[in-house]
C-alpha cells in the first residue's frame, strides 16, 4: 500500500473533503496523496462550476449530463486511489496536475 493512500481515498469525499486531505498531506507530503488530491480537487471544482453555470443558463437535461459526467470521472479517479494507481482522468487530469501546483 502506498504512502498517503488514506489521504488520497479522503480527497474524493466532496469538496471539503479535498480540502481536509491538503491539510492533511503536509506533513509529512506524500506523492500518491498529492497526485490524487490534485485530481480530486479538479473533478469537484469543475463540477461546482458548470453547475452554477447550468443553473443559469442550462436546463433539466444539462444536470443529468453534469451529474453522469461528475460520477463517471469521480468513480475513474476514487478507483485509481483505491487500486494504487495514480492515472489521470481523461483529457483534463494532466492540466489538473499543472493548474493546481500549489498543492504540495
Amino acid at each position: 500500500m502506498p504512502e498517503g493512500k488514506t489521504t488520497a481515498i479522503i480527497s474524493y469525499l466532496t469538496l471539503v473533503g479535498a480540502i481536509i486531505a491538503i491539510f492533511m498531506n503536509n506533513e509529512p507530503k506524500h506523492e500518491f496523496a498529492k497526485f490524487h488530491i490534485r485530481q480530486a480537487f479538479g473533478i469537484h471544482l469543475l463540477f461546482h462550476a458548470f453547475a452554477i453555470l447550468s443553473n443559469v443558463w442550462g436546463g433539466e437535461f444539462g444536470f443529468y449530463g453534469l451529474y453522469l459526467c461528475y460520477i463517471i470521472l469521480w468513480m475513474y479517479g476514487f478507483i485509481g486511489a483505491l487500486s494504487n494507481k495514480k492515472q489521470e482522468i481523461p483529457v483534463l487530469g494532466a492540466y489538473f496536475q499543472k493548474w493546481f501546483t500549489f498543492i504540495q
